[in-house]
């Protein structure tokens, strides 16, 4: 028997843990940068490495999102606990029963469920203890199936009341799960932020100085509004925390809900493993996932991967004498149908999965990027609020600051504890105050918003996102290495030409001119030589066949020559089976007829299929010696091929039973290839999805280069390829084109050249795919692969974006994946690309909107306090900044919808810096100019704004209150700017954006709420409606600066290289620091 497919994807993965596997992605840890790590496999040194060295205010939230990584050691123990548990009850049972001589009958229950002939308890204890004993003791599987009511060849009838009787008996197929985090651990996480903890100190402080100084009416006001605003900001950050985990719990609900098919009333059904009920017959095959505890009813060379129950990486045969099935294993090689005997929380898979609570911890690359930025910032912020903080305090103390009115706050010995105390209060919660707006704590959560948004936007699109990262990723992607068949086809295939010898016999018509014999061989070879299978209604009604697309066609066609298939597959019985896969191309059963004739029929390849053939047979069953006639017949592939038709063969091979070996030596049984009759060539059409050339022409202008990767002959790839748009007419030399036998045959520098090259690969191995990716990743590519079969596993899990198909996809295959393609649709593939870079473009917009407040409010409140020892802006309204800021300005840039304009742009490079030189240039415009204007206003405000008619104390009051009126407004202007920074029109499409256009009014509105109506609570007084004119005005001024600013031409080379190439011996020393990262990505 051959290996199974598995096993090399074990021995690859023994291979990643030694860091080759995956290219030495993770080798040299000591050399990277803290907060740069892989999008796949990054070890849990260089995860813990960037925690220690990051900035944090708040790490409850911070690290919310991010993988708990004594959680995941925990989640081993348990996983090892339950595991070591269900292997000693086994150890102890057979233990037992090899030391009992006569082991009595097992006793059914006195008690049964209504309806059945055995119970819950039973069948669970012995699925759960493998007791062969007991199963024998019911009559054998067959026996069980009969005390549950299911008829093993059509399942259980399925109608409502049959499955309601059932779950009520045994149980629903479900597990409990562990209760997300209601609103209000949400609220409490959101109060742990240290910088909070601190100001609601200082609020209580300077609430009970107010209080006892100046009485509870008029006291109150100080404390009071910081309080009410550090309120405010703890349930904004809250409720947009606690939106964000329900759509990640949505997403988690989908991707646990797996489709498996089931037979009731001998119809083959789709149905929602949630669904399942005990006594379903499931059929299963390669690459499937055992969706309930069971027994095998029927199979060939049917193997499972035990690992993620036991742990070990072992491959099980299955058969009668080991006929039991754990819930949660994967086929990894042959066929079967298994009768469910214990569903949900009576398997040993449920007890695990209800034990192990659903984690949504992934730190992807761009989000521990920001943390770096974010903690750069930190200490930028830091040292200037602790600048402000020295400061304010010396020329406190001093005497060198004065009220609103000119008096002097702080005189030696004149001035009361009591005063000074509230003056030290007001001033260490202005420099608090600075700190939490200088800490961008909301930047590296922006990553989760924006990713929380695609996903769920992306689910609309055919796209489950299983990886965050792989959002990210795919903004990047160069290359996207894409199956043909059912991702750029459509996956319906219709025989439409058949030729058995030189006739072609395709369509009902024509099926009268084969002679019995032919017509024999040709129906129990497509019956018997099939996973999919032809349901036919006993009323009459129309016939349903199921399967794979290919053997959906074969057996319509089978169907079209007469085919009867239960009463072929009743005829004969299979004996062995070699099942197919995509490294053969082909499989064979051996079928027995009767006593002694064992005929072996084989499908697959047609080119494979004619090599082993010797000898043909005409359409009046005549047969033929093959050597003169196969340059004949090989034509008639290529013929077929260059209409892009898949072509596939059919041949047997008449045995004695001699020949056959006993049935305990049959497992190893290699199925005779040799000497083999052809039957007949058959040509399958499989056109063109609608709208695929579009979707290769806008990657392709995009810069992402499509390679299609098949198992079809080099003429079918090279006509569907040309049909698509991958190819065009004058790309037809081998250079574009290579078979996977050519490439493989390479040396490592010759696939690497080559793969630069390689447009089409035809009859590739899903190892001749894993060495593509390889050879494209080690010459710089991002490389998105799509893959639906088991084998294709390891090229899934080496690409950087592993895409399987979730229609055709096997549970191996998309276990493996980053994203699963909903509808296989290459269409849906691009859609990704557009929404990956998406998630990169609004990150950037979301920095360059923070940094431009971050820097304003740094330098206007440092200079002021340093000039006048006052501040403009108290710590209310810096708390309201900080809120627009951080909660409101993400949710407004990071949920921007993907643009047209994102695919004309080329692929974001993987060490491209997050903020551009055209960044740099928008936010040096903006910030500039707010502190140009809002300084000038600070310090001439009185003359500039006619108030110098006012008493002091008014003025004063006035011109800080415009100050801030104008800064908040500064901002709501420059969040349009921020929408397009390399981009004229910035109000393109910005009507479409809800969201966006709700934050900007509810920003406004309160703005003006809180002039108006809220003075005392922030220290501002109302404005004259010029003056709001003339805050708008100097708001509006923004954008046609902007305007104008992007007519500034910047170098295409990024800032830090431009800074590097000055400092070479800097560049140097700051490659090995801890901030060499961050530092790197500000720039």
């Amino acid at each position: 028997m051959e290996a199974s497919p598995l096993k090399g994807k074990e021995q690859e993965q023994e291979e990643n843990d030694d860091g080759e596997w995956n290219g030495g992605r993770d080798v040299a840890v000591e050399e990277a940068d803290t907060f740069d790590i892989p999008p796949k496999g990054a070890s849990i040194e260089r995860l813990r490495r960037w925690r220690q060295a990051v900035l944090v205010l708040n790490a409850s939230r911070r690290f919310r999102y991010t993988l708990d990584l004594k959680q995941e050691e925990e989640k081993e123990r348990i996983r090892r606990k339950i595991r070591a548990h269900a292997q000693v009850i086994r150890a102890a049972f057979l233990f037992k029963e090899a030391g009992e001589r006569h082991i009595s009958k097992t006793e059914l229950p006195a008690v049964l469920p209504r309806g059945f002939g055995i119970g819950d308890e039973q069948l669970t204890s012995m699925t759960r203890d493998h007791n062969y004993s007991a199963l024998q003791d019911y009559g054998g599987v067959k026996g069980v199936a009969n005390l549950l009511k299911t008829n093993i060849d059509k399942g259980i009838t399925g109608d409502d009341a049959d499955l309601v009787s059932r779950r009520n008996a045994f149980g629903s197929n479900t597990y409990p799960h562990k209760k997300g985090k209601s609103f209000w651990v949400f609220l409490w996480e959101a109060c742990q932020d240290l910088t909070l903890i601190i100001l609601m100190v200082a609020a209580a402080l300077s609430l009970a100085l107010g209080i006892k100084t100046e009485g509870i009416k008029e006291g109150w006001y100080d404390g009071g509004s910081i309080a009410f605003a550090v309120f405010l900001v703890i349930v904004v950050t809250a409720t947009s925390d606690y939106k964000q985990s329900l759509q990640f719990k949505h997403l988690n609900e989908e991707k646990q809900n797996i489709h498996v098919e089931v037979i009731r009333s001998g119809k083959r059904l789709s149905v929602s493993i949630f669904d399942l009920v005990v006594g379903d017959a499931v059929p299963l095959k390669i690459g499937d996932q055992v969706p309930a505890d069971g027994l095998l009813i029927s199979g060939q060379s049917l193997a499972i991967d035990e690992s993620s129950m036991t742990g070990e990486s072992k491959i099980v045969h299955k058969d009668q004498k080991s006929p039991f099935l754990m819930s949660g294993c994967k086929v990894a090689d042959g066929y079967g149908t298994m009768l469910v005997t214990a569903v949900g929380m009576n398997t040993e898979w449920g007890l695990l999965m209800a034990t192990i609570s659903e984690d949504n911890g992934e730190e992807t690359p761009l989000q521990v990027r920001l943390n770096g930025v974010a903690t750069m910032i930190g200490m930028v912020g830091l040292a200037v609020a602790g600048a402000v903080l020295v400061v304010l305090m010396a020329r406190y103390f001093t005497g060198k600051t004065t009220n609103a009115d000119g008096t002097v706050q702080y005189i030696k010995g004149q001035t009361s504890v009591k005063s000074a105390i509230d003056g030290v209060i007001k001033i260490f919660t202005v420099a608090v105050t600075i700190v939490v707006v200088a800490v961008p704590e909301g930047l590296p959560l922006a990553v989760t918003l924006t990713l929380a948004y695609s996903m769920r936007k992306m689910m609309a699109d055919k796209a489950l996102v299983r990886r965050l990262s792989a959002c990210e990723t795919m903004g990047s992607a160069t290359t996207i290495c894409s199956d043909k068949t059912g991702t750029l086809t459509l996956n319906q295939m219709t025989v439409v030409e058949a030729y058995v010898g030189e006739k072609d016999v395709a369509g009902a018509s024509n099926a009268d001119s084969l002679s019995g014999t032919v017509n024999s061989l040709l129906v129990e070879g497509i019956a018997q030589n099939s996973t999919g299978s032809v349901y036919e209604p006993e009323n009459g009604g129309a016939i349903e066949i199921t399967g794979s697309p290919t053997e959906k066609a074969i057996l319509g066609w089978g169907v079209e020559l007469k085919m009867r298939f239960d009463e072929v597959r009743s005829k004969s019985s299979i004996i062995h089976a070699s099942p197919f896969n995509s490294e053969k191309k082909c499989g064979g059963v051996a079928v027995r007829m009767g006593d002694s004739d064992v005929r072996v029929h084989w499908k697959g390849a047609a080119e494979i299929i004619l090599d082993l053939c010797t000898s043909w047979i005409d359409a009046s069953g005549a047969k033929h010696d093959m050597a003169p006639h196969v340059v004949k017949f090989k034509k008639q592939i290529e013929d077929m091929a260059a209409k892009s038709l898949r072509c596939v063969a059919l041949a047997y091979k008449p045995l004695d039973l001699k020949e056959v070996p006993n049935e305990e030596e049959r497992d190893n049984w290699p199925l005779p290839e040799n000497d083999l009759i052809l039957l007949a060539i058959v040509g399958m059409k499989d056109p063109c999805r609608p709208g695929v050339k579009d979707a290769v022409l806008l990657c392709t202008n995009a810069g992402v280069k499509v390679r299609m990767v098949t198992g079809d002959n080099l003429q079918t790839a090279k006509a569907i390829a040309l049909e698509c748009g991958i190819l065009s007419e004058n790309e037809r030399a081998d250079d574009f084109i290579i078979e996977g036998k050519v490439f493989r045959a390479l040396t490592d520098e010759q696939k690497e050249q080559a793969a630069e090259k390689i447009k089409v690969m035809a009859r590739s191995s899903p190892n001749d795919k894993l060495q593509l990716v390889k050879a494209l990743k080690k010459r710089g590519h991002v490389v998105a692969v799509t893959g639906d079969g088991t084998n294709d596993a390891p090229a899934l899990h080496e690409a950087d974006i592993g895409l399987a198909m979730g229609i055709q996809g096997t549970e191996v295959a998309k276990e493996s994946s980053d994203i699963i393609i909903l509808d296989d649709n290459f269409a849906s593939v691009v859609k990704v690309v557009r929404w990956g870079r998406s998630v990169y473009a609004n990150i950037q917009k979301f920095i360059q909107f923070q940094l431009t407040v971050n820097v304003a409010a740094l330098i206007i409140n440092v200079v002021a306090a340093i000039s006048s020892g006052n501040v403009p802006l108290n710590a209310v309204q810096l708390l309201w900044v900080n809120l627009i800021m951080d909660t409101l300005g993400a949710l407004a840039l990071a949920t921007e919808p993907p643009t047209d304009s994102l695919m004309k742009r080329t692929p974001v490079g993987r060490r491209e810096p997050l903020i551009t030189n055209i960044m740099w240039r928008n936010l040096v415009i903006q910030a500039l100019f707010q502190v140009a204007v809002l300084l000038t206003l600070n310090f001439n405000g009185r003359s500039l704004l006619q108030l110098n008619n006012y008493p002091m104390t008014k003025a004063n009051k006035i011109k800080n209150t415009f100050i801030f009126n104008t800064f908040v407004l500064c901002q709501v202007f420059n969040e349009f700017n921020a929408r397009k920074p390399d981009e004229l029109n910035i109000f393109d499409g910005v009507t479409k954006n809800h969201l966006f256009m709700g934050i900007i009014g509810i920003t406004v509105v309160l703005q003006a709420i809180i002039i108006e109506f809220l003075g005392k609570f922030t220290s501002t007084t109302r404005l004259s409606w010029q003056l709001w004119l003339v805050s708008i005005g100097i708001g509006f001024v923004s954008w046609p600066l902007a305007f104008l600013g992007k007519f500034i031409p910047v170098p295409e080379t990024p800032l830090v290289d431009l800074i590097c190439k000055c400092c070479p011996k800097r560049r140097k020393a700051g490659g090995k620091s801890a901030e060499g990262g961050a530092t790197s990505d500000l720039v």
